[in-house]
Order: structure tokens, then C-alpha cells, then sequence
């Protein structure tokens, strides 16, 4: 391994780099005590409230919410491949998780959160950068009080199944804000 301070070895080229920004989570996580899921989620397309940081870290936006169901989208680059040269499959995990986890919280009321338990995930094909926009849809095979269950597919820019996911997700009240 060489130090950040040490010349890279010929070859390598320039270094390449990404800026990522967030907003303050908290403001969020706030109005999760006030707005149903669906609610929370479309205020978040519609800019009325901050993304969820993590969505600048993996280049991902939710562009749809329905009862039970949500669409992100995402822009894989090079920043996000392993050693072999294609895109990290936690970054597709995330993506899952994320649609997955979503979904059940746009089933549920004001002052009530979740959060994975479990993520079942089958790859189906490999992602490179340039092979187009990601695609992934989030649905709730069954609501629940205590527990929900969710599914979750990635398709690439052709349409074609890149990845799905069985999720279980916890649900509980929320504490005090």
C-alpha cells in the first residue's frame, strides 16, 4: 500500500475525485413525527425536504411514491467499483435496501419509523459505469404493526433485471423529537 503522501506509481494517470454534499438529516428525521410516510417521501421529490445523505453518496433519488411502492433512480460511476473493475454490489444492495425500506414507510402513519432487518439479495448481472442509469422499484408484499415485508428489483437502462431483494423491515414508534 502506498501513503497519500507518496508519488502513484507510472500509469496511473490523475487522481479523479467527487465532491459529495448532504443537508442537515435531522430536519427529516423531524418531520417523520408529523407526516405519514408517503407524505414524508414526497416532500422529499418534491424538495420540500432535504434527501437522505446517503442518496449523494451513491448517486441516488427517489422520483416516485405510491402506497406501498417507491422508484429510485441511480448513476453509477467509477467511484463506486471494486477491484475487478465493475460497480461494488453494495452499492446495488444499498439501492435495494433503500426501495425496500421506503416502500414500508410509505405504508406507515405519522411518528412511526423502520429499519432492515434482513436483505435477501440475488445478483443477476454486472454494472458498469456508462451502462446507463439504474432503475429500482420497491413494493410491500405484506404491511405489518411489528414487522413488514417488502421487495425490490434493479433493472438497467435497457431493462434488463440487474438484481432483486426480499426484505424484512421492523416497525416501531418513533421517540420524542
Amino acid at each position: 500500500m502506498s501513503r497519500d503522501d507518496d508519488p502513484p506509481p507510472d500509469g496511473w494517470g490523475e487522481p479523479r475525485s467527487r465532491t459529495v454534499t448532504w443537508w442537515d438529516p435531522m430536519i427529516g428525521a423531524q418531520a417523520m413525527h408529523d407526516l405519514s410516510g408517503r407524505e414524508y417521501l414526497q416532500a422529499m421529490i418534491d424538495g420540500r425536504l432535504p434527501p437522505a445523505p446517503i442518496g449523494g453518496l451513491m448517486a441516488m433519488t427517489a422520483v416516485s411514491v405510491g402506497e406501498g411502492t417507491v422508484e429510485f433512480r441511480c448513476q453509477p460511476d467509477e467511484s463506486a467499483y471494486n477491484p475487478i473493475g465493475l460497480v461494488h454490489g453494495g452499492l446495488v444492495c444499498t439501492l435495494l435496501d433503500s426501495v425496500a425500506g421506503c416502500a414500508v414507510h410509505s405504508t406507515l402513519p405519522a411518528g412511526v419509523g423502520y429499519t432492515s432487518l434482513e436483505i435477501k439479495v440475488s445478483y443477476l448481472r454486472p454494472v458498469r459505469h456508462g451502462g446507463g442509469e439504474l432503475t429500482a422499484t420497491g413494493r410491500v408484499t405484506k404491511p405489518g404493526r411489528r414487522a413488514a415485508f417488502a421487495d425490490g428489483e434493479v433493472r438497467d437502462a435497457d431493462g434488463r433485471l440487474i438484481a432483486t431483494a426480499s426484505s424484512t423491515c421492523m416497525v416501531f414508534p418513533l421517540g420524542d423529537g
